[in-house]
């Protein structure tokens, strides 16, 4: 199994150049921020929409399938079950619902002409709380709401996270994000520090799913007997593991401190790196005007009533 290929989870997508890959990081950055924040107040169409939108964008923006086929499915998989186990879970709500109108139609005084609108307009706008009610299985309102609520979130989170960083480089986010936090500076906050210890975390992803996938080949190729070792060997062999892998990963980080010391940086003040040149272009202006279209449609259809 090859984990930098089947799941590339924070690895950065060099070839095929899309135009995704073209937008300024800091336009990129206040898109993904719009997405995980548009969800405040938001009612249960706009979360299906942000949904449907960035699948949308996966598909036009033409990334190769390789890259985005296995991710996409194993997300929709889990936002599918989280949906079905909340949608049947109880709402929490202990209330018997009854309906307004008497069931005793004797008890009705008016006339019978305005007796019969009350009961056909009751039957064409007939409201029930309880949307499916079949043995044991039970969906109200409320918990499909909730049961939406947690699918759609779980899959913008992590997929516009990592489309984020699939279209980006480590470079150009902490450029984009160092430009970002310039006023900071005023109150003497070490913003390139910041910047750089971020691109370093971001070279470092890839290092630890490396470090996963030799550590995971190894025990599989040891043939190890699951069954004679039982529930507290199978115990030691994994902590064992997991030690070497903490172990590696140590070892990576000094390895890696040690080189950046070397190169001299010892200080940003000493060793200052040009990241990447930010200009904004025609298709960033185009980005910028379409997020405030987008806050524009979620402020108009998107907010919770």
């Amino acid at each position: 199994m090859d984990l930098l290929r089947s799941l590339p989870l924070g690895l950065y997508l060099e070839q095929p150049q899309t135009w995704l890959h073209k937008i300024d990081p800091r336009v990129k950055f206040a898109w993904l921020m719009s997405f995980l924040t548009s969800y405040v107040l938001a009612n249960s169409f706009w979360r299906v929409l942000l949904v449907v939108v960035l699948i949308l964008a996966t598909l036009i923006a033409r990334i190769p399938r390789r890259v985005w086929q296995q991710q996409m499915g194993w997300l929709l998989m889990l936002s599918f079950f989280v949906l079905a186990i909340a949608a049947v879970s109880p709402d929490g709500m202990g209330v018997n619902y009854q309906p307004r109108l008497p069931t005793n139609e004797q008890i009705l005084t008016q006339p019978s002409n305005s007796n019969n609108i009350v009961q056909e307009q009751a039957s064409n706008n007939k409201y029930s709380y309880v949307l499916f009610h079949k043995g044991p299985v039970k969906v109200t309102r409320r918990s499909l709401d909730l049961a939406i609520r947690l699918s759609t979130i779980i899959f913008t989170v992590i997929y516009s996270t990592n489309l984020y960083l699939l279209t980006t480089a480590p470079e150009e986010i902490t450029s984009g994000i160092e430009s970002l936090m310039q006023p900071l500076r005023r109150f003497k906050l070490p913003v390139t520090e910041i910047a750089l210890t971020l691109t370093l975390s971001l070279r470092f992803i890839p290092l630890v799913l490396e470090e996963v996938q030799n550590l995971f080949r190894s025990v599989m190729t040891r043939a190890i007997n699951w069954k004679k070792l039982g529930l507290k060997g199978a115990f030691k062999v994994w902590m064992t593991v997991a030690e070497r892998l903490l172990e590696n990963l140590l070892l990576r980080a000094d390895q890696m401190a040690n080189a950046m010391m070397v190169r001299g940086f010892t200080s940003p003040n000493e060793h200052r790196v040009q990241w990447h040149d930010l200009r904004l272009k025609g298709r960033d202006w185009l980005a910028i005007a379409t997020l405030i279209l987008f806050w524009g449609i979620r402020l108009a259809i998107g907010t919770q009533v």
